[in-house]
């Protein structure tokens, strides 16, 4: 094994401030003011790692004249274009040490982000999400009908994002069944048997967002059928991009879960994330807030001057993760534009920065972890 420090990442529970309610339990106990100054040191020394073990990050960072012992902030932190990890092999472990190469890819032709992970940072990113989903079910694992195919998940040592959150999110359901055939179209057997085995059970609905529109909502509007699943609590994600100029928003998807599945509105959680910081993904509150867990944080800046932008101010999302230590993806500048709404005032009582994603930059490249089903030319 590579000698290099894979710490465990931060335990939150080992630093919740005095007065922390139940509420407040799980993987978001940290006010801003405490993750700056918990996260940054640590942020640091795993840049500087990195730096020291990473030929192509070292250049950049020389480039730009970045000294990392000068820092003095999380805001400070260098960060690297999303579009360089499809251009560029980054990787601060040797390859005899990868385990497993997850790829993000986006439409057809396009090159595919390639995210290099040793064993003990896919247990951290696996520990982490574990931390973040289940404060939000509450129970360790439910009954669990996965809106997608089987065939997603083929190579199970280079994943798509998409078979890669499949299998991610999988951790925390039991009798997992997956509702769409080959073809993308309901399977309805599948989905009945699956209902009547769970009648009156709590279950655990997981999708992507594009794959939940199109062949969950739009397959049941286009067969003129209506499925109960009253109890579910919904994940879904990494694939608004793709509905981008359709019409469809937040609002309407969700309508059309509540009128066709009978699904309630606040039991429906987005999360953002993204397959170059697997594990530290935001997931919206009942209250339709993102928020960072106290492994990660969030800085949105002026897509021109690359300020900080101020509360309520839109501008490109920077992403931050402790998780990343086989590769320097800890600071990521994405091209998707959100708003920081507030910080330690959700009234859903989880700490630190709450924010909103509202869409793409400008002519940035159409990718994300929805991958792309192209349906098939008769």
């Amino acid at each position: 094994m590579h000698d290099h420090d894979q710490k465990a990442p931060l335990s939150a529970v080992a630093v919740t401030s005095k007065g922390t309610s139940a509420q407040q339990a799980g993987p978001y106990v940290l006010s801003a003011a405490e993750k700056e100054a918990v996260l940054f040191p640590q942020l640091q020394e795993r840049l500087a790692f990195h730096y020291a073990h990473c030929p192509e990050y070292a250049r950049i960072l020389d480039a730009f004249g970045v000294k990392l012992e000068k820092l003095t902030s999380i805001s400070e932190l260098p960060f690297l274009p999303v579009a360089l990890f499809k251009r560029l092999k980054l990787c601060s472990v040797p390859d005899s040490d990868v385990f497993k190469v997850l790829r993000s890819s986006g439409t057809s032709g396009q090159m595919p982000s390639q995210v290099f992970l040793d064993r003990t940072n896919a247990l951290q990113q696996q520990k982490t999400l574990v931390q973040i989903v289940t404060s939000f079910l509450q129970q360790p694992r439910l009954p669990m009908l996965i809106i997608d195919t089987p065939t997603v998940i083929q190579d199970r040592k280079s994943f798509s994002a998409r078979g890669a959150g499949i299998l991610g999110f999988s951790l925390f359901g039991a009798d997992r069944t997956y509702a769409l055939k080959e073809d993308m179209s309901l399977d309805h057997e599948a989905i009945d048997g699956f209902l009547q085995r769970h009648a009156g059970q709590r279950i655990l609905v997981f999708g992507f967002t594009f794959v939940l529109w199109q062949y969950l909502c739009e397959g049941l509007r286009h067969e003129k059928q209506s499925l109960d699943l009253s109890g579910a609590v919904v994940f879904h994600g990494g694939g608004w991009k793709r509905l981008v100029g359709t019409g469809v928003n937040r609002e309407r998807l969700y309508t059309a879960l509540a009128e066709m599945c009978h699904i309630s509105p606040q039991n429906i959680h987005d999360y953002y994330g993204m397959s170059e910081q697997t594990g530290t993904i935001a997931v919206e509150c009942e209250y339709g807030h993102l928020h960072c867990c106290d492994l990660s944080q969030i800085i949105v800046r002026n897509p021109l001057t690359l300020k900080e932008c101020a509360v309520g101010e839109s501008g490109v999302i920077q992403t931050i993760s402790l998780l990343p230590s086989s590769y320097p993806g800890n600071s990521i500048l994405t091209d998707d534009v959100g708003v920081i709404l507030g910080c330690d005032d959700c009234p859903c009582g989880r700490k630190g920065k709450y924010f909103r994603v509202e869409g793409r930059l400008p002519q940035a490249e159409l990718r994300g972890c929805s991958d792309t089903y192209q349906v098939p030319r008769s």
